[in-house]
């Protein structure tokens, strides 16, 4: 746990010791996180917003390219979604059982994770899959509720399509224009909290409406 903390506090660092220690491979790095980050129900824990913001900030030095890595990682964050909505579609339901009963399962799939992203899935339906990209833990659940709820496919990838450019895009994008801005490098650990932080108020705005809402129906 120590050392996922220090990776999501810390991750431009460890970005520049893989880019140092694998070269041009780094492209395939940070597909394969990205993708694994949004298409893997049992991977919800790895680097989403702060690990882009970074990307924008080492492209911004020339030490990544910056159209490779958007590019890249926008397919990443499209097929993982793709992917995620497919195994909701196929075996939702019986890991969703699973996942309840069985321990095994419970160490790698939470199943409160799965009901608050199906609450949020609920109440913003396709809406939801945009907004989610940028909730971490969230962004991994919502596309896996859709396949269960058996969203329509074209609806799925019109928001999916639409989110990931929103998500890459912001993030990258802020990372390119501030990431190297002497106070936001120097205090990057401060920045991603930050990011987390303004990655969970959609949600929470979300919950304390639906709290009030219900309090008011009640009364």
């Amino acid at each position: 746990m120590a050392e996922l903390i220090d990776l999501l506090l810390h991750v431009d660092r460890y970005l520049v010791d893989l880019i140092a220690n694998y070269g041009v491979w780094i492209y395939a790095i940070l597909f394969l996180i990205v993708f694994a980050e949004t298409g893997l129900v049992v991977t919800p824990f790895l680097p989403g917003d702060s690990l882009l913001f970074a990307t924008g900030a080492l492209a911004a030095t020339g030490a990544l390219d910056l159209w490779l890595s958007v590019t890249l990682l926008l397919t990443a964050a499209i097929a993982g979604d793709a992917v995620n909505y497919s195994i909701g579609r196929s075996a939702g339901l019986r890991v969703i059982e699973l996942s309840r009963t069985d321990p095994r399962w419970r160490r790698w799939i939470n199943p409160e994770y799965i009901a608050r992203a199906h609450e949020f899935f609920e109440r913003r339906g396709g809406k939801a899959i945009v907004l989610g990209r940028f909730m971490p833990i969230v962004r991994t659940f919502v596309p896996f509720v859709a396949g269960v709820a058996e969203m329509s496919y074209p609806a799925f990838a019109l928001y999916n399509v639409t989110g990931a450019l929103a998500w890459v895009g912001i993030c990258v994008g802020a990372g390119y224009l501030f990431g190297n801005v002497p106070i936001v490098k120097n205090n990057f650990s401060f920045v991603a909290i930050g990011i987390v932080i303004v990655s969970v108020l959609p949600m929470v705005v979300e919950y304390l409406k639906y709290r009030s809402a219900g309090r008011a129906s009640s009364s």
